[in-house]
Protein backbone atom coordinates (compact mmCIF):
# COMPACT_ATOMS: atom_id res chain seq x y z
CA UNK A 1 0.00 0.00 0.00
CA UNK A 2 1.48 3.87 -0.82
CA UNK A 3 1.98 6.01 1.03
CA UNK A 4 -0.45 8.72 -0.41
CA UNK A 5 -4.02 9.07 0.56
CA UNK A 6 -5.15 7.43 -2.78
CA UNK A 7 -7.79 4.70 -2.94
CA UNK A 8 -9.58 3.45 -5.90
CA UNK A 9 -12.83 4.37 -5.94
CA UNK A 10 -12.47 7.30 -3.68
CA UNK A 11 -14.36 9.64 -6.46
CA UNK A 12 -16.69 6.40 -7.70
CA UNK A 13 -19.67 8.14 -9.40
CA UNK A 14 -18.42 12.07 -9.15
CA UNK A 15 -17.69 14.18 -12.52
CA UNK A 16 -14.67 16.43 -12.75
CA UNK A 17 -13.77 19.11 -15.04
CA UNK A 18 -10.08 19.86 -15.11
CA UNK A 19 -8.94 23.08 -16.91
CA UNK A 20 -5.23 22.98 -18.12
CA UNK A 21 -5.76 19.26 -17.73
CA UNK A 22 -3.66 18.15 -20.32
CA UNK A 23 -0.50 18.52 -19.10
CA UNK A 24 1.35 19.49 -16.21
CA UNK A 25 -0.32 19.23 -13.08
CA UNK A 26 -3.53 19.22 -14.66
CA UNK A 27 -2.95 16.14 -16.46
CA UNK A 28 -1.40 14.61 -13.13
CA UNK A 29 -4.81 15.53 -11.65
CA UNK A 30 -6.95 14.38 -14.16
CA UNK A 31 -4.85 10.86 -14.08
CA UNK A 32 -5.53 10.84 -10.69
CA UNK A 33 -9.13 11.63 -10.28
CA UNK A 34 -9.84 9.15 -13.22
CA UNK A 35 -7.76 6.44 -11.45
CA UNK A 36 -9.85 6.60 -8.13
CA UNK A 37 -12.89 6.78 -10.27
CA UNK A 38 -14.10 9.65 -11.61
CA UNK A 39 -15.17 10.71 -14.93
CA UNK A 40 -13.51 13.52 -15.63
CA UNK A 41 -13.60 16.41 -18.12
CA UNK A 42 -9.92 17.26 -19.33
CA UNK A 43 -10.48 20.69 -20.86
CA UNK A 44 -7.38 22.40 -22.06
CA UNK A 45 -6.80 25.14 -24.93
CA UNK A 46 -4.83 22.91 -27.39
CA UNK A 47 -6.75 20.34 -29.21
CA UNK A 48 -3.75 18.26 -29.89
CA UNK A 49 -2.70 18.02 -26.83
CA UNK A 50 -6.02 16.56 -25.44
CA UNK A 51 -5.96 13.99 -27.75
CA UNK A 52 -2.41 13.15 -27.14
CA UNK A 53 -3.51 12.92 -23.49
CA UNK A 54 -6.17 10.77 -23.87
CA UNK A 55 -4.46 8.45 -26.18
CA UNK A 56 -1.95 7.74 -23.61
CA UNK A 57 -4.60 7.78 -20.28
CA UNK A 58 -4.99 3.86 -19.24
CA UNK A 59 -9.03 2.94 -18.76
CA UNK A 60 -11.30 5.52 -17.06
CA UNK A 61 -13.94 7.26 -17.79
CA UNK A 62 -12.46 11.02 -19.66
CA UNK A 63 -13.25 13.00 -22.71
CA UNK A 64 -11.87 15.93 -23.85
CA UNK A 65 -13.32 19.86 -23.89
CA UNK A 66 -11.24 22.39 -25.91
CA UNK A 67 -11.29 25.32 -23.94
CA UNK A 68 -9.98 29.02 -23.77
CA UNK A 69 -10.12 30.64 -20.07
CA UNK A 70 -9.67 34.18 -21.90
CA UNK A 71 -13.10 33.20 -23.70
CA UNK A 72 -16.12 33.71 -21.35
CA UNK A 73 -18.53 32.62 -23.60
CA UNK A 74 -16.28 29.37 -24.15
CA UNK A 75 -15.59 28.78 -20.48
CA UNK A 76 -19.41 29.04 -19.96
CA UNK A 77 -20.45 26.59 -22.92
CA UNK A 78 -17.85 23.85 -21.66
CA UNK A 79 -19.00 24.03 -18.19
CA UNK A 80 -22.73 23.35 -19.42
CA UNK A 81 -21.17 20.73 -21.86
CA UNK A 82 -19.04 19.19 -18.93
CA UNK A 83 -22.59 18.65 -17.18
CA UNK A 84 -24.60 17.51 -20.30
CA UNK A 85 -22.12 14.90 -21.06
CA UNK A 86 -21.93 12.95 -17.90
CA UNK A 87 -25.43 14.18 -16.20
CA UNK A 88 -24.00 17.17 -13.57
CA UNK A 89 -20.66 18.23 -12.07
CA UNK A 90 -19.21 17.25 -8.67
CA UNK A 91 -15.71 18.72 -8.90
CA UNK A 92 -14.28 21.65 -10.64
CA UNK A 93 -10.50 22.15 -10.81
CA UNK A 94 -9.22 25.41 -12.10
CA UNK A 95 -6.10 24.77 -13.13
CA UNK A 96 -5.09 26.71 -16.49
CA UNK A 97 -2.80 29.43 -16.02
CA UNK A 98 -0.30 31.94 -18.01
CA UNK A 99 3.17 32.95 -16.61
CA UNK A 100 4.43 36.25 -16.77
CA UNK A 101 7.88 38.05 -16.37
CA UNK A 102 8.70 41.57 -16.06
CA UNK A 103 7.84 44.78 -13.85
CA UNK A 104 5.35 46.96 -14.63
CA UNK A 105 7.46 49.24 -16.05
CA UNK A 106 8.81 46.35 -18.56
CA UNK A 107 5.16 44.88 -19.64
CA UNK A 108 2.51 46.76 -21.35
CA UNK A 109 -1.15 46.87 -20.82
CA UNK A 110 -2.27 44.47 -23.37
CA UNK A 111 0.29 42.14 -21.43
CA UNK A 112 -1.43 42.40 -17.88
CA UNK A 113 -5.22 41.96 -19.57
CA UNK A 114 -4.01 38.92 -20.82
CA UNK A 115 -2.46 37.24 -17.96
CA UNK A 116 -5.88 38.73 -15.87
CA UNK A 117 -8.29 37.05 -18.33
CA UNK A 118 -6.79 33.83 -17.99
CA UNK A 119 -5.54 33.64 -14.22
CA UNK A 120 -8.67 35.45 -13.17
CA UNK A 121 -11.10 36.24 -15.12
CA UNK A 122 -12.12 33.14 -16.76
CA UNK A 123 -11.16 30.89 -13.53
CA UNK A 124 -14.04 33.31 -11.82
CA UNK A 125 -16.16 32.73 -14.44
CA UNK A 126 -15.80 28.79 -14.37
CA UNK A 127 -16.82 29.03 -10.60
CA UNK A 128 -20.00 31.32 -11.07
CA UNK A 129 -21.42 28.92 -14.22
CA UNK A 130 -20.26 25.87 -12.50
CA UNK A 131 -21.72 26.89 -9.25
CA UNK A 132 -25.63 26.15 -9.77
CA UNK A 133 -24.41 22.76 -10.66
CA UNK A 134 -22.15 22.05 -7.56
CA UNK A 135 -24.86 22.95 -5.01
CA UNK A 136 -27.21 20.84 -6.14
CA UNK A 137 -24.49 18.35 -5.81
CA UNK A 138 -22.98 19.79 -2.49
CA UNK A 139 -19.36 19.43 -4.58
CA UNK A 140 -16.12 21.40 -4.59
CA UNK A 141 -13.84 23.89 -6.36
CA UNK A 142 -10.27 23.48 -6.14
CA UNK A 143 -8.22 26.34 -7.53
CA UNK A 144 -4.60 26.32 -8.41
CA UNK A 145 -2.71 29.24 -7.23
CA UNK A 146 1.21 29.63 -6.61
CA UNK A 147 3.54 30.78 -3.66
CA UNK A 148 3.71 33.34 -5.93
CA UNK A 149 0.43 35.02 -4.84
CA UNK A 150 1.34 34.53 -1.02
CA UNK A 151 4.27 36.95 -1.85
CA UNK A 152 5.65 39.20 -4.08
CA UNK A 153 9.11 38.20 -6.62
CA UNK A 154 11.11 40.03 -8.30
CA UNK A 155 10.31 40.74 -12.27
CA UNK A 156 6.45 38.65 -11.57
CA UNK A 157 4.31 41.62 -11.14
CA UNK A 158 1.23 40.25 -13.06
CA UNK A 159 1.85 37.26 -12.18
CA UNK A 160 1.77 37.54 -8.13
CA UNK A 161 -0.89 39.86 -8.54
CA UNK A 162 -3.37 37.18 -10.36
CA UNK A 163 -1.93 34.41 -7.74
CA UNK A 164 -3.04 36.35 -4.87
CA UNK A 165 -6.24 37.06 -6.17
CA UNK A 166 -7.25 33.71 -6.66
CA UNK A 167 -6.48 32.73 -3.27
CA UNK A 168 -8.62 35.73 -2.19
CA UNK A 169 -11.24 35.03 -4.37
CA UNK A 170 -10.85 31.76 -3.12
CA UNK A 171 -11.42 32.87 0.91
CA UNK A 172 -14.69 34.73 -0.40
CA UNK A 173 -16.36 31.96 -2.25
CA UNK A 174 -15.86 29.94 0.40
CA UNK A 175 -17.73 32.12 3.07
CA UNK A 176 -20.22 33.00 0.30
CA UNK A 177 -21.13 29.20 -1.07
CA UNK A 178 -20.92 27.32 2.64
CA UNK A 179 -22.09 24.58 3.73
CA UNK A 180 -23.24 24.03 0.01
CA UNK A 181 -19.91 23.93 -1.57
CA UNK A 182 -16.69 24.15 -0.31
CA UNK A 183 -13.77 25.90 -2.13
CA UNK A 184 -9.76 25.72 -1.43
CA UNK A 185 -7.17 26.33 -3.37
CA UNK A 186 -3.55 24.76 -3.49
CA UNK A 187 -0.12 26.84 -3.84
CA UNK A 188 2.85 25.32 -5.50
CA UNK A 189 6.22 26.18 -5.22
CA UNK A 190 8.15 25.24 -7.71
CA UNK A 191 6.95 22.63 -10.00
CA UNK A 192 9.16 20.53 -12.80
CA UNK A 193 5.85 21.32 -15.42
CA UNK A 194 6.58 22.34 -19.11
CA UNK A 195 5.86 26.07 -18.22
CA UNK A 196 9.01 26.25 -15.77
CA UNK A 197 11.45 24.49 -17.65
CA UNK A 198 12.84 28.14 -18.37
CA UNK A 199 13.75 28.14 -14.13
CA UNK A 200 13.98 24.31 -13.97
CA UNK A 201 16.28 23.88 -16.75
CA UNK A 202 18.63 27.32 -15.92
CA UNK A 203 21.49 26.11 -13.83
CA UNK A 204 21.82 29.35 -12.44
CA UNK A 205 18.47 29.52 -11.20
CA UNK A 206 18.52 26.01 -9.61
CA UNK A 207 21.59 27.09 -8.26
CA UNK A 208 20.44 30.23 -6.65
CA UNK A 209 17.19 28.46 -5.61
CA UNK A 210 19.07 25.88 -3.77
CA UNK A 211 18.53 27.25 -0.54
CA UNK A 212 15.39 28.10 -0.75
CA UNK A 213 14.21 24.48 -1.56
CA UNK A 214 14.57 22.61 1.69
CA UNK A 215 13.81 19.44 0.18
CA UNK A 216 16.55 19.67 -2.65
CA UNK A 217 14.29 19.44 -5.50
CA UNK A 218 11.43 20.75 -7.41
CA UNK A 219 7.97 19.22 -6.84
CA UNK A 220 6.76 16.85 -9.15
CA UNK A 221 3.38 17.61 -10.93
CA UNK A 222 1.90 14.39 -9.32
CA UNK A 223 2.90 15.25 -5.88
CA UNK A 224 0.39 18.73 -6.52
CA UNK A 225 -2.33 16.36 -7.62
CA UNK A 226 -2.15 14.74 -4.73
CA UNK A 227 -3.09 17.53 -2.63
CA UNK A 228 -5.70 18.39 -5.13
CA UNK A 229 -7.03 15.15 -4.77
CA UNK A 230 -7.24 15.52 -1.42
CA UNK A 231 -8.66 18.74 -0.82
CA UNK A 232 -11.77 17.37 -3.52
CA UNK A 233 -12.41 14.10 -1.65
CA UNK A 234 -14.39 13.45 1.22
CA UNK A 235 -11.48 13.11 3.28
CA UNK A 236 -11.05 16.95 3.17
CA UNK A 237 -14.99 17.65 4.35
CA UNK A 238 -14.23 19.62 6.64
CA UNK A 239 -11.72 21.95 5.26
CA UNK A 240 -13.11 25.16 3.71
CA UNK A 241 -11.29 28.13 2.21
CA UNK A 242 -7.84 26.90 2.90
CA UNK A 243 -4.74 27.97 0.68
CA UNK A 244 -2.82 24.24 0.85
CA UNK A 245 0.78 25.06 -0.08
CA UNK A 246 2.79 22.17 -1.41
CA UNK A 247 6.31 23.87 -2.07
CA UNK A 248 8.35 21.44 0.14
CA UNK A 249 8.81 24.03 3.10
CA UNK A 250 10.11 26.82 0.83
CA UNK A 251 7.41 29.01 2.86
CA UNK A 252 8.91 27.99 5.95
CA UNK A 253 11.98 30.04 4.90
CA UNK A 254 12.78 33.61 5.69
CA UNK A 255 15.04 34.00 2.71
CA UNK A 256 18.48 34.62 4.52
CA UNK A 257 21.56 32.50 3.81
CA UNK A 258 21.71 29.05 5.09
CA UNK A 259 24.14 29.77 7.76
CA UNK A 260 24.83 26.25 8.23
CA UNK A 261 26.16 25.66 4.68
CA UNK A 262 28.19 29.00 4.74
CA UNK A 263 29.55 28.32 8.09
CA UNK A 264 29.86 24.90 8.69
CA UNK A 265 30.42 24.10 12.30
CA UNK A 266 31.92 27.41 13.06
CA UNK A 267 29.17 29.91 14.84
CA UNK A 268 28.69 33.21 14.09
CA UNK A 269 28.35 33.87 17.85
CA UNK A 270 32.16 32.52 19.04
CA UNK A 271 34.12 35.70 20.25
CA UNK A 272 31.10 37.99 20.44
CA UNK A 273 29.11 38.90 23.81
CA UNK A 274 25.03 37.67 23.20
CA UNK A 275 22.56 39.08 24.01
CA UNK A 276 21.84 36.25 25.81
CA UNK A 277 24.90 36.57 28.19
CA UNK A 278 24.16 40.16 28.76
CA UNK A 279 20.73 39.52 29.77
CA UNK A 280 22.15 36.33 31.87
CA UNK A 281 24.74 38.92 33.58
CA UNK A 282 22.66 41.46 33.77
CA UNK A 283 19.82 39.58 35.16
CA UNK A 284 21.66 37.92 38.12
CA UNK A 285 23.36 40.85 39.80
CA UNK A 286 19.77 42.46 40.05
Amino acid sequence: MSGTLQGAGRFAGKVAIVTGGASGIGAATCRRLVDEGASVVVADIRAEAIEAFLANLPGGTASGLVMDMADLAMVEHGIEEAVQRFGGLDILINNAGVGSFGRITDIDLAHWREVMAVDVDGLMWACRRAMPHLVERRGCIVNVASVAGRGGDYGFAAYNAAKAAVINLTRSMALDHAPHVRVNSVSPGLTDTPLATGLTGNAEIMAAWRDGLPLGRPGTPEEVAAAIAFLASADASYVNGHDLVVDGGGAAHTGMPNFTRILGGTSHLENAETLVRRGGIEGSKA
